[in-house]
């Protein structure tokens, strides 16, 4: 992305045709990555964690000497799919500051984000069955990829609503927890960017997660260990 302020959103991917999926087993979990960002290595996490009422908290961190970014999607399962409740994207880039909250009122049925966004990206947006943000996007990708199933999901995220659709594009080995494992490669291209990440079997989440733009590797996320 232009403004690579807000790399998340590579964890996005097309309108989520939702007829009913079986539900997923949610498990805590933390996946370790080793990042490159902008040319500078670093680490990034994600993590899973039980937030209580049946709702889950997953939370992706990247850090190096440039930047310290951080976002976080409280969510619940619904009818099989992932829902966003809340969510927080923050992030510090040399001098710049950014913090962006957003609200998914279901019953309702609009979302309003607040903070470091512009006045036309607040909202409402009105939602509808299968809506999620960026981050959630992640672990839909591996959900889906493992069941077979189409790569097509709608992300509403800052004021937007974004269908996209992923095609598998090969299968390569990838070493998680100091194994070889065959990964699933999938792949989607908006304009200028390119939005890669590579699927290994029982893996909550991506093993590999990789933006490109202008042809350069923007964030690129390779996973070290998982527990």
């Amino acid at each position: 992305m232009n403004r690579i302020s807000r790399p998340l959103s590579l964890l996005s991917a097309a309108a989520l045709a939702l007829s009913a999926v079986p539900a997923l087993a949610i498990q805590p979990f933390q996946a370790n990555y080793q990042a490159n960002y902008m040319g500078m290595l670093g680490d990034a996490v994600m993590t899973v964690s039980a937030a209580g009422n049946d709702q889950w908290t997953y939370t992706l961190t990247i850090k190096n000497q440039l930047a310290d970014l951080s976002q976080n999607t409280v969510f619940e399962e619904h009818n099989g799919t992932l829902r966003p409740l809340t969510s927080n994207d923050k992030s510090t880039f040399v001098m710049k500051k950014r913090n962006v909250d957003a609200k998914y009122d279901w019953n309702s049925g609009q979302a309003t984000w607040s903070g470091s966004v512009k006045p036309e990206r607040r909202g409402p947006v009105k939602l509808q069955a299968g809506d999620m943000d960026a981050l959630l996007i992640n672990l839909a990708i591996a959900r889906d990829v493992s069941a077979g199933k189409p790569l097509n999901y709608r992300m509403v995220d800052e004021g937007r609503i974004k269908p996209m659709s992923y095609k598998i594009v090969g299968k390569e080995n990838i070493t998680v927890n100091g194994e070889q494992k065959q990964a699933t490669k999938v792949s989607r291209t908006d304009g200028n960017k390119e939005l890669i990440a590579w699927v290994v079997p029982n893996l909550p989440v991506p093993a590999r997660l990789l933006q490109r733009e202008d042809g350069h590797d923007a964030l690129d996320l390779t996973i070290k260990s998982l527990r």
